[in-house]
């Protein structure tokens, strides 16, 4: 369904809730610049670093989006998992993963408060954003200590800059990105209300050294575009 849920006046503030989860796939692709382009480079990392039977998991994996594209590069027989606190989500993830014909499983849960059993590769896209600061960094360690030895964290994220000029200016293109999709400004400024104090950013460093504390020995940025990146952090072998 077409993203139309900022048209109203705003009554609470943003959840992954049903209303959300309808047009969801909508608003990603609508709202993250270069959201298939970023799947697609996180789906290729994946493949050529981790091998097959791997345990992989997509943490916050709203409708599968980057699952169902793993599962399609790759032939594989990779283990696929993913979760969510969002069973409205999930419920759209199994009717799409039905519809492919694809093998994976899914779990409801809180993703901060699940156990991890040690995986070869671990896709957080878009979800640190929105856990609270104070319990940010001790998650992204519950991540590092999930992971095998050279496994892999793939990370993307809003960020923000130093500079507040920049900030301002790198806000105001992704603005008019978003009307350029279709959005007008009053979907826009509904929505950045909703989102107030539910999804706080780092800058790219602060996210960098955030990973490299928790223990992560190889830290990159593999994509970037104004406001968001995307990083890879490896464990040491």
């Amino acid at each position: 369904m077409d993203d139309t849920l900022f048209s109203k006046p705003i009554s609470k503030q943003f959840e992954f809730d049903e209303d959300v989860a309808v047009v969801f796939d909508d608003m990603l692709e609508r709202s993250i610049p270069f959201y298939k382009e970023v799947i697609e480079l996180t789906c290729d990392c994946i493949v050529r670093h981790v091998p097959s039977c791997a345990l992989i998991v997509d943490l916050g994996c709203s409708t599968a989006n980057t699952l169902l594209t793993l599962y399609k590069k790759s032939d594989k027989s990779y283990r696929l998992l993913g979760v969510d606190n969002s069973e409205a989500m999930l419920h759209l993830a199994r009717q799409k993963v039905h519809a492919y014909g694809a093998h994976m499983s899914f779990l409801n849960a809180d993703i901060t408060e699940v156990a991890l059993e040690p995986h070869d590769a671990i896709i957080a896209n878009y979800m640190l954003q929105f856990i609270r600061p104070l319990q940010r960094s001790a998650f992204v360690q519950k991540l590092y200590n999930a992971l095998k030895p050279q496994g892999i964290l793939l990370l993307s994220e809003k960020i923000v800059f130093d500079d507040k000029v920049l900030n301002k200016q790198m806000i105001d293109v992704y603005y008019d990105f978003k009307r350029k999709q279709g959005y007008s400004d009053f979907e826009i400024a509904q929505k950045r209300e909703a989102l107030e104090n539910v999804l706080i950013p780092y800058t790219e460093q602060e996210n960098k050294a955030m990973l490299e504390e928790v223990g992560f020995e190889t830290i990159e940025t593999l994509f970037k575009w104004g406001n968001f990146a995307t990083f890879i952090a490896k464990k040491k072998g």
